[in-house]
C-alpha cells in the first residue's frame, strides 16, 4: 500500500506544471476561442469599479497581445462582440456576478481564497455573444495573476523587460475549447529582497530613473506580478522606500505588492530614515521615547496600505544590538511595538495586523534562550547566509496561528566571504532546502535576498514559482523545469543545450562561489582537478558560442544576459585563479613557463573586464553598471573597492637548456628536491584507483633539449621514452597489472636530460 501511495504521489507531482498550463491552441479548431484571428479579434471588458491595479494589468495585457500578434485589442467598460475577454475581481465586476448568478460561471473554487484566480471559456454567455474567455480573481491580486498567466501562455516571458526576452510572434491567438481551471498559492507571502544593491543596481537606477523612485519600482512590481509574487523588502543600502518617493508605497498598494521592511528595519521605517530624522542614538535602553515616536510615524504612514510589520530590533547597518543579549529589553521592544500597532489599528484586533519577527543571525539565539512573541506573529527563520536553513518549526511551533516562514539568500554581505556578483545557487539546492520548509509548514512567508536582482533571473524565477506551488517540484523534474524555462526564453529547439549550460555554470558556482575561489581552491597537483574543471568550462563555453550563433538577432541580448555572460564570467574567475596557482608553482620550481602563466593571469583578468564591458554595451547601454560589482581581489570577507589584478611572478630564463622534473602530486621538483635530500615519487597505484599519473619534464632555460626516460621494471608503462623539450613534456605513467606481482611493487623512472646525472622518480 505504501508503494502504491508513493507511486500515486509521484504521478501527481509529475502532472503538476511549474510554468503556466498550455491552453493556447497551436492548431486552432472551430470550437476554439479567437482572441486574435485573421478577420476578427476579441473585445476586452472590464468594470468601471475595478481596482486600479487590475486596470493597470489589463493595459499591460493589451500591450502584450499587441507585441505578440501585432493587433491591439480594444478595452471597454461596456460593449458587445462575438468574442469577449471578461476580466475582473469578484465583487467588483457586475458582469462576473451576472455570469455567476446565471450558473454559467462557477467560482466556488476561488471564492474567499487568497490571491486565487479562475480562467474559463464559456459558450454563449450573453445574448449575441458566441464565446467569452473569463479571468476572475478572488481578489485584486488574483485577477492580476490570471491576467499575467494568460500573457505568459500567449508567449510573453516574465523577463521580457528585465532581460530583453522578445515575445513569441503569432499572427493568430486561439484559446483551446474547454479551457477551465483555477489556481491559488500555497505560500501566502512570496517575495524578494533588493539588498547589497550598490554599486550595480544603484548606479543603474540613478542613470535610468533618477534613483529608487516609483518609475523604477513600477518595473519591479510588474515583474513580481508576472511571477505571481506579492511581497517585497525594498532597496535599503542608502535608500528609504517610502521617504525617497511616497508614490513608491502608493503604487505598491495599487499593484497588490505587500510591502515590508527588512529583518533589521522595524515598523515600516527604513534604516536610513533614522539617519535622516532620528534624534539621539539608536539605543532603546537610553532613547526609548524618540525611537517609540519614530516607530509610531511608520505605523501611521502605512495604516491604509497593505503592509507586513517587522518587529524586534537590531543595531544600525544590520549589526547586532549594542545591548548584546538583553532578552528582557528586546521583549519590551516587541511589547511596545505591539502597543503602537494596537493604537494605530484601533478598529481591528491586533492579531489581524500582519507581523513578522525575523530570527536572523544572533536574533535566533534570543529565541533559543527562551524569548517568545505572541502566537499571531510570524516567525521568520533564516538560512546560514549560504543556503542552508538553520532551523525549522517544531511540532509545537507548527500550531502557532502566525505560522512560520523562511528568509533565504542568493546574495550576501558578511563573513566568511561576501557573494554579490553573479548567480551561484544551483536550483537543486534551493529545491532541497525549500522543500524542507514546505514539509515543516514554514509556509507563511518565503522571501529571498536577490541582491541587484538582475544577475539572479533564473533562481529568482524558480524560487517564486516554487513558492506558488511547492508540490509542483520534485527531484525528478528539476531538469525539466530548466529546459522549459530555457524554451520559454529562447524557443524549444535550443532549450536542451541551453539548459545544460545553465546547469553547468550553476553547478560550478555551487561548488565554490566565484568570490571565494582562490588559487588553492582547486588542486593543480592531485587528480587533475583544476585541469578537469578547466576543460569542462571550456567545452561549455564552446557550446554556448555554438548555440548563440544559431539564435536570431532578437534573442542575442537576452542570451548574453541569461546564459553566455554568467557562464563566461564564472569561467574567467576560475581560470584567473588557476593561472595564479600555476604561476606560483612554476615560479617555485624555476620553470621558464612561469611567464606564460603570468600572461594567462593578465589575459583572464582582461577577459573579465571585457565581458563586463560587453554586458554594459548591450542595447546601447541599457544595462550599464549592472555588472560593476567588484569580485576579484578579496583579502577578507568584504569585497575590494575595485577588481584587483593578482600579484604574479616573472622569470628571466637563462640562455641555455636546463632540465627540471616534477612528479604529479607534489610541489617538489628535481634538482631542487635532490639538493634538499628529498625523493620525487608518484602516489601509489591501485588496481581500482587512478590508472595514470604524470611526470613533467620541463625547461628552466630558453634553449630546447632532449631527454630519455626508462623504467626499472617491466610492469611500469611510459607514454614516451624520449623526446624534445622546449617548454615542457608530460610522461604518462601507468601500470601493466598483468605483470605486477600481488602485494606492494616498487620501481623507479629515471629521466636523463641536460648536464650530469638525472632525476629518479619512485
Amino acid at each position: 500500500m505504501r508503494q502504491l501511495l508513493l507511486l500515486a504521489t509521484l504521478l501527481l507531482s509529475h502532472a503538476v506544471q511549474a510554468l503556466p498550463g498550455n491552453y493556447l491552441a497551436q492548431q486552432p479548431a472551430a470550437s476554439d476561442f479567437a482572441l486574435v484571428a485573421a478577420d476578427t479579434q476579441a473585445l476586452i471588458l472590464v468594470d468601471q469599479h475595478e481596482h486600479k491595479g487590475v486596470l493597470r494589468a489589463v493595459d499591460s495585457l493589451q500591450r502584450d497581445i499587441n507585441s505578440v500578434s501585432g493587433r491591439q485589442l480594444t478595452i471597454a467598460k461596456q460593449g458587445q462582440a462575438k468574442q469577449l475577454l471578461i476580466i475582473g475581481s469578484l465583487g467588483n465586476n457586475a458582469l462576473l456576478d451576472q455570469l455567476v448568478s446565471s450558473g454559467k460561471l462557477d467560482v466556488s473554487a476561488i471564492a474567499g481564497k487568497w490571491d486565487a484566480y479562475h480562467i474559463q471559456l464559456i459558450a454563449q454567455p450573453l445574448p449575441g455573444v458566441e464565446q467569452a474567455l473569463v479571468i476572475a480573481g478572488s481578489d485584486k491580486r488574483g485577477a492580476i495573476y490570471g491576467i499575467y498567466d494568460l500573457a505568459e501562455t500567449l508567449g510573453v516571458s516574465p523577463w521580457h523587460w528585465w532581460a530583453d526576452v522578445p515575445p513569441v510572434q503569432r499572427a493568430e491567438l486561439y484559446i483551446k475549447a474547454g479551457t477551465a481551471f483555477s489556481d491559488a498559492p500555497k505560500v501566502k507571502y512570496r517575495g524578494i529582497f533588493l539588498n547589497d544593491e550598490h554599486p550595480a543596481l544603484t548606479n543603474w537606477s540613478e542613470e535610468k530613473f533618477g534613483g529608487y523612485n516609483s518609475r523604477f519600482y513600477l518595473h519591479v512590481f510588474e515583474l513580481l506580478q508576472r511571477l505571481k509574487a506579492n511581497f517585497l523588502w525594498p532597496a535599503m543600502w542608502n535608500n528609504a522606500f517610502a521617504d525617497d518617493d511616497w508614490q513608491n508605497a502608493v503604487l505598491a498598494d495599487e499593484m497588490g505588492i505587500v510591502m515590508s521592511t527588512s529583518h533589521h528595519e522595524p515598523m515600516m521605517r527604513a534604516d536610513k530614515e533614522w539617519n535622516r530624522y532620528g534624534e539621539g542614538p539608536w539605543e532603546y535602553s537610553t532613547n526609548r521615547d524618540n525611537i517609540y515616536k519614530f516607530w509610531q510615524q511608520g505605523a501611521k504612514r502605512h495604516k491604509n496600505l497593505e503592509s507586513l510589520f517587522t518587529l524586534g530590533m537590531r543595531g544600525q547597518e544590520d549589526e547586532p544590538m549594542s545591548e548584546g543579549d538583553n532578552i528582557e529589553l528586546l521583549q519590551q521592544i516587541v511589547a511596545d511595538q505591539r502597543q503602537i500597532l494596537q493604537e494605530t489599528f484601533n478598529d481591528r484586533p491586533i492579531a489581524s495586523v500582519p507581523q513578522v519577527w525575523a530570527l536572523y543571525k544572533e536574533v535566533q539565539g534570543f529565541y533559543e534562550r527562551g524569548m517568545r512573541v505572541p502566537d499571531d506573529v510570524t516567525l521568520l527563520w533564516a538560512d546560514d547566509n549560504f543556503g542552508n536553513i538553520r532551523r525549522l518549526p517544531t511540532k509545537a511551533e507548527r500550531k502557532r496561528s502566525g505560522g512560520a516562514g523562511v528568509y533565504y539568500h542568493f546574495d550576501y554581505v558578511g563573513a566568511p566571504r561576501s557573494y554579490r556578483w553573479i548567480n551561484s545557487v544551483p536550483l537543486a539546492k534551493i529545491w532541497q532546502q525549500m522543500s524542507l520548509a514546505w514539509q515543516y509548514q514554514a509556509d507563511r512567508i518565503w522571501i529571498v535576498n536577490v541582491g541587484d536582482l538582475k544577475p539572479m533571473e533564473l533562481p529568482t524565477d524558480f524560487f517564486l514559482r516554487m513558492a506558488w506551488n511547492p508540490d509542483a517540484f520534485n527531484a525528478d523534474n528539476l531538469q525539466q523545469f530548466t529546459t522549459d524555462w530555457a524554451a520559454q526564453q529562447f524557443g524549444a529547439a535550443q532549450a536542451p543545450a541551453i539548459a545544460s549550460l545553465l546547469q553547468t555554470y550553476t553547478a560550478h558556482n555551487g561548488r565554490r562561489k566565484p568570490e571565494a575561489i582562490e588559487p588553492g581552491s582547486y588542486s593543480i597537483l592531485h587528480y587533475a582537478e583544476a585541469e578537469r574543471i578547466s576543460t569542462e568550462l571550456a567545452q561549455a563555453e564552446a557550446l554556448a558560442d555554438k548555440v548563440q550563433q544559431q539564435l536570431t538577432a532578437q534573442l542575442q541580448d537576452a542570451y548574453v544576459q541569461l546564459v553566455a555572460h554568467p557562464l563566461k564570467a564564472s569561467r574567467a574567475v576560475f581560470e584567473l585563479n588557476r593561472a595564479v596557482a600555476m604561476n606560483q608553482l612554476h615560479a617555485q620550481q624555476g620553470r621558464a613557463s612561469t611567464n606564460y602563466w603570468a600572461e594567462r593571469v593578465k589575459y583572464w583578468f582582461d577577459t573579465d573586464a571585457n565581458l563586463t564591458a560587453q554586458y554594459h554595451s548591450l542595447g546601447n547601454g541599457r544595462w550599464n553598471h549592472m555588472m560593476s560589482q567588484p569580485h576579484i581581489g578579496f583579502t577578507y570577507w568584504r569585497n575590494p573597492p575595485a577588481n584587483l589584478m593578482p600579484v604574479v611572478s616573472v622569470a628571466s630564463p637563462m640562455p641555455v637548456a636546463d632540465m627540471g622534473v616534477a612528479a604529479e602530486g607534489s610541489k617538489q621538483s628535481w634538482p631542487i628536491s635532490e639538493y634538499h635530500g628529498e625523493q620525487l615519487k608518484l602516489d601509489t597505484f591501485y588496481p581500482h584507483g587512478q590508472q595514470q599519473r604524470q611526470i613533467e619534464v620541463f625547461n628552466k632555460g630558453s634553449e630546447p633539449f632532449e631527454f630519455s626516460a626508462k623504467a626499472s621494471a617491466d610492469w611500469v608503462t611510459l607514454s614516451q621514452s624520449q623526446g624534445a623539450v622546449k617548454t615542457e613534456q608530460r610522461i604518462a605513467v601507468s601500470i601493466d597489472w598483468r605483470k605486477a606481482q600481488t602485494g606492494l611493487n616498487q620501481a623507479e623512472v629515471y629521466i636523463k636530460g641536460t648536464g650530469w646525472g638525472g632525476a629518479k622518480v619512485q
